[in-house]
């Protein structure tokens, strides 16, 4: 299994797992632009890259 920082994307609900955040507040950071996902089918997709991002910009301030 890939660690988490390595991969490309999660689900919402992993995002929501790793981060500590309620799904609610993830959509309100994706609807901000703060998040960038994809969709692929109906599915989904937060870009762990742009997660780590938002918390790292989080904790440097």
């Amino acid at each position: 299994m890939v660690p988490f920082a390595e991969r490309l994307s999660c689900t919402i609900d992993e995002a929501c797992d790793a981060t500590g955040l309620g799904r609610t507040k993830l959509y309100e950071l994706i609807g901000t632009g703060q998040l960038i996902t994809t969709t692929v089918g109906r599915r989904r997709l937060v870009m762990i890259r742009s997660l780590l991002a938002l918390l790292e910009k989080q904790t440097s301030m």
